[in-house]
């Protein structure tokens, strides 16, 4: 089992592609608080209605100066026509090698549909300006985590 950060950890540095093959680096964002959300696979039910969650609720995180990250095992070329099929407007970025998934606890065993199994964790990570974990959360659910995090965040 992956170990899992808490609240007061730094957040694991990573650089990834995104969708277009550019590479993005979380120490870019210093200064601001950025959301990373880690999802299992772009164009599922799930992860496009978390996607489609965070992509309406970009005005309000922007105006608050939050960013928001996703990532995926996905390759950048699925991760483009994801962003283009639902208009995504925020970076996705590519983790084939799952190496940031696991720094983070976002991929390890896990049960689905009561069968043990080892794949990436619905997980979320709300990192301070200054690159601290503020908030982990693990094993969300994509319905209503979109909302949840809203409230949370006071927005």
């Amino acid at each position: 089992m992956t170990e899992r950060l808490q609240a007061g950890d730094v957040a694991p540095e990573f650089t990834l592609p995104d969708a277009d093959g550019k590479p993005v680096s979380l120490s870019s964002y210093r200064g601001r608080r950025v959301i990373i959300y880690f999802y299992p696979a772009a164009m599922t039910p799930g992860c496009t209605k978390e996607a489609v969650g965070f992509r309406d609720a970009l005005p309000a995180l922007d105006e608050a100066g939050v960013t928001v990250l996703g990532i995926s095992p996905d390759e950048p070329a699925k991760l483009a026509k994801f962003r283009d099929r639902e208009e995504l407007t925020f970076p996705l970025l590519s983790d084939p090698d799952t190496e940031v998934l696991k720094a983070y606890g976002a991929y390890g065993e896990k049960k689905l549909y009561g069968k043990t199994m080892v794949g990436v964790i619905r997980s979320t990570f709300i990192v301070d300006a200054d690159g601290k974990i503020e908030k982990p959360l693990y094993n969300v659910k994509a319905t209503g985590h979109v909302e949840r995090l809203l409230k949370e965040l006071g927005l």
